[in-house]
């Protein structure tokens, strides 16, 4: 080894019940007494299953030290180190585990140190063919200037998900050294367009750092995605630009920030995709980096025989344990705090909230934590309410404080748009309109029995995992070839339709038919109750090529593609309108769900006009539905007419009178027809007849 194995000097936290704050922190301790010196820190680390650890640290232009951590309270070593300043490289050895001899020293340029749960900045570097990685010790410092949450509303929320390298890594007009960086997201360029959109948030992927798996390494293949974390407090270094990896940790981090505080200056939120269900360290047999040298049994979930996997990647971390509770709380609030975040949407929570005995609760400790946590009071909490464990399906049982990635909505979308119309195609009978409506008033059955409105369901029909809208219209079938896995990996049921021939097509009918199906259900999600979320891209009429499971394609087939040919200027311009109308109609949507009758915020009537009956919801032969909807005042000034058959038909409008007994007028706002552009701004009296075309929706202003 390179360094001197030196003796801690005595510790002030030997005397402390609890000696935080975990990690590597210049922070005060409680009775600590008074010290000058910028270069000692507190260190501690929670590793229950050592009898020693010792911290291995070089700082800037020295060589490596080793410190054993003297004192032990409650599982977590500690102690405090002297001439660690900021930059200064570091990691844990254990010693000596219970019954063991004394363990050899590593050598920290050659051997793979256990990295900090807490450290903020992560370095990576090669030693022959293999990567090792150390924790960074970091100092706050950044001009937020007059940085502030833009809050948004959930009534009034679009969200856009994205991936933080794709979404510009193609773009002409952005410089080519910061596409595909964080500084690349914060160009006036891309910011432009995201509020030119309507779009209130941005969900990005995984941007903690995070690894690739051995299986993709081997193939020649990345983890797009990302989602396989190996640090929660630490920001993906190759998301930064190349000068800001050059500059070093600090400018890798103000890039980030910089990049949340122009968001927050257009009025955007920042809304972070984060996986707390596992780590980066894999199966048993794979090598300790973090977690599974310091306490493996305390940090994953196990059983008789071995991990209990819910995730699908081999090691699940173990809510039931308050450790692994607080590090997540933990990190939610440095997020907060430190990059001004504000929210998340957790990968597989069902994982989050699963107690001993691995059953879901949704009064789970960490779900309440989390939602009455003051510092992430008005943070948005977005829950996959799903795993692949026992009962791992939850949609609608979160607890107050959470919204729930409703799948439902997604799934009832697609079989209205396109199974259905595939069957009616075909000479079939489709569903009624009964499950339409139910996604279009906000699945008040799933999500009124946990206490919470509408405003709960995060409505999407794609996302990135997948096909694209484009895809959903265009392929009956996955094509994941690329991904070296025989085409097994993704989902087999899509409930997609390709109109008749499967992928590209220059049949000028079939594309006609994809675009209007495309923009129906666009205009599905943005006039539904709930909070919409779409993909990035889908708004471009992107494809990709029908592989709907793109996280290993770090390539043009998951970039956005912004060459803007004639499908994605048509499909781009009809997005930007139905959220105009959007918030025109429901930005002030109610909070509680429609109560039926007269006083219901949503009516609903059908092709003649009149109110509909339960016979009318029961008949798979009725496919018209006039969804009348009021704002928060109580005036009636939306109504969506859906014409899911495959003919024109001609319906009659509500037979609506305004205060003085009046008919009122009806102005056509938008068709997903083709002659829109002929038809906007037709006025029809309530009462009177119009004309809506096969398989389109119709939006009027009352």
């Amino acid at each position: 080894m390179t360094g001197t194995v030196v003796l801690a000097e005595p510790s002030f936290g030997a005397a402390l019940s609890r000696p935080f704050p975990l990690g590597v922190s210049a922070a005060p301790l409680p009775g600590a007494g008074v010290d000058d010196r910028q270069d000692r820190v507190n260190v501690a680390v929670y590793a229950p299953g050592l009898t020693d650890a010792a911290l291995y640290f070089q700082a800037p232009g020295m060589p490596w030290r080793a410190v054993l951590l003297p004192d032990c309270s409650d599982g977590v070593h500690h102690g405090l180190v002297t001439g660690m300043p900021a930059g200064s490289r570091y990691g844990f050895w254990a010693g000596r585990r219970p019954g063991e001899p004394d363990r050899q020293s590593p050598d920290p340029e050659t051997d793979q140190l256990l990295l900090d749960p807490y450290g903020r900045f992560i370095s990576e570097r090669t030693h022959g063919d293999y990567a090792l990685y150390n924790s960074v010790r970091m100092q706050s410092g950044f001009d937020w200037g007059n940085d502030a949450p833009p809050r948004t509303p959930w009534r009034n929320s679009v969200i856009y998900e994205a991936h933080l390298q794709g979404q510009t890594m193609l773009h002409p007009q952005i410089p080519a050294e910061i596409r595909g960086s964080y500084a690349g997201m914060a160009h006036p360029v891309m910011i432009g367009y995201l509020s030119a959109l309507g779009i209130t948030a941005v969900e990005l992927l995984p941007i903690h750092f995070h690894l690739d798996e051995p299986h993709l390494q081997t193939l020649g293949l990345r983890n797009y995605w990302g989602y396989n974390t190996l640090g929660y407090f630490a920001p993906q270094v190759s998301y930064a630009s190349a000068a800001a990896q050059a500059s070093g940790p600090q400018a890798v981090q103000d890039e980030l920030k910089g990049m949340i505080k122009a968001l927050h200056a257009a009025g955007i939120e920042v809304i972070l995709d984060v996986v707390y269900n596992h780590t980066a360290e894999g199966p048993a047999d794979r090598p300790q980096l973090c977690w599974r040298g310091l306490a493996e049994r305390a940090y994953y979930r196990h059983g008789d025989d071995g991990y209990i996997d819910t995730t699908g990647c081999g090691n699940t971390l173990d809510f039931s344990e308050m450790r692994v509770v607080q590090m997540t709380l933990d990190s939610l609030r440095y997020w907060v705090e430190e990059f001004h975040v504000d929210g998340f949407r957790f990968d597989l929570a069902v994982s989050l909230a699963r107690n001993a005995a691995n059953e879901f609760r949704s009064l789970h400790p960490f779900l309440i934590a989390a939602a009455t946590d003051q510092v992430l009071a008005g943070a948005k909490l977005i829950a996959e309410p799903w795993d692949l464990g026992p009962d791992g399906w939850q949609t609608g049982r979160f607890p107050a404080g959470w919204a729930d990635w409703n799948d439902h909505f997604r799934d009832e979308v697609r079989e209205f748009w396109l199974r259905d119309q595939a069957a009616l195609a075909a000479g079939e009978t489709g569903g009624t309109l009964s499950r339409l409506a139910d996604g279009l008033a906000g699945s008040a059955g799933l999500f009124a029995g946990s206490g919470r409105s509408q405003l709960a369901s995060i409505n999407f029909v794609t996302a990135h995992d997948g096909f694209t809208l484009t895809d959903l219209v265009s392929y009956d079938r996955k094509h994941n070839e690329a991904n070296g896995e025989d085409n097994r990996d993704g989902p087999d049921h899509n409930r997609s339709w390709n109109h008749g021939v499967e992928g590209p097509t220059v049949n000028p009918d079939i594309l006609a038919a994809r675009a209007r199906t495309r923009h129906n259900i666009m205009a599905t999600l943005l006039l539904s109750l709930g909070v919409p979320m779409f993909t990035a891209g889908d708004e471009l009429a992107r494809s990709q090529g029908g592989n709907n499971n793109v996280y290993c394609q770090d390539n043009e087939t998951a970039w956005l593609d912004w060459t803007m040919g004639d499908a994605a200027r048509e499909m781009l311009t009809a997005t930007k309108r139905l959220i105009r109308v959007r918030r025109d109609f429901l930005a002030d949507q109610p909070s509680s769900y429609p109560a039926r009758g007269e006083s219901s915020n949503l009516r609903w009537y059908g092709a003649d006009g009149t109110p509909m009956t339960p016979d009318r919801w029961r008949d798979p032969g009725n496919r018209v539905l006039q969804m009348l909807m009021s704002s928060a005042g109580g005036l009636l000034d939306g109504l969506v007419v859906f014409n899911a058959s495959r003919l024109e038909r001609v319906i009659t409008l509500p037979a609506l009178s305004d205060a003085d007994g009046a008919p009122r007028m009806f102005d056509l706002r938008l068709t997903t027809a083709e002659d829109h552009k002929l038809r906007q701004g037709e006025r029809t009296p309530a009462g009177g007849t119009s004309r809506v075309e096969a398989n389109s929706i119709s939006v009027y202003r009352a």
